[in-house]
């Protein structure tokens, strides 16, 4: 019975690789994102002395979407194969460490994606306030609901996360 637990135990923890194809398709999706970030750059700059300022602040909002929606999806690569798969070993070299690999727990990566979250909502919620009267009024007020969800969201993780640590702490000294 022993030798089946083992197995049964070997071969849960190795199933830990399946997610390695979901974060080499997330590097693929990245690599297909770059270029459509390249794309909405050369067609801005293409068009920089036709477009009016207010056209310009959305084509800017647009470009600053694009790097937070790119910087969630490596946040979310590499976190995730550091917490649940293996951890990078060419990080831990002396002189090509990057000070934030290791450093992103499950708790913390679910505040930094709630807060990448509010931020993309942010910007596209002022898109969509730069260009109000394309919108109607109740998909406004539905846009702002959505939005508001978001940063409740993320208020209640955080405080949740916070808990957490003042929990796991008094834990400690407890058995300490």
């Amino acid at each position: 019975m022993k030798s089946l637990e083992l197995i049964i135990e070997r071969i849960i923890l190795s199933s830990r690789w399946l997610l390695v194809a979901f974060y080499i398709g997330l590097v693929a999706a990245l690599a297909v994102y770059a270029v459509s970030f390249a794309y909405k750059l050369l067609k801005i700059a293409s068009g920089v002395f036709e477009l009016d300022e207010a056209e310009m602040i959305l084509a800017m909002l647009s470009l600053i979407d694009a790097a937070l929606v790119a910087s969630l999806i490596v946040m979310v690569m590499i976190s995730g194969y550091e917490n649940f798969v293996s951890r990078f070993d060419e990080a831990s070299e002396a002189d090509n460490e990057v000070s934030f690999l290791g450093k992103l727990d499950s708790g913390s990566l679910k505040i930094k994606v709630a807060s990448s979250i509010v931020a993309i909502s942010s910007i596209h919620l002022l898109q969509v306030f730069l260009n109000a009267d394309k919108y109607a009024d109740g998909k406004i007020m539905w846009l702002t609901f959505m939005h508001l969800a978001f940063v409740a969201s993320a208020v209640m993780l955080g405080f949740l996360e916070k808990l957490m640590s003042v929990t796991s702490k008094n834990d400690l000294k407890d058995k300490g």
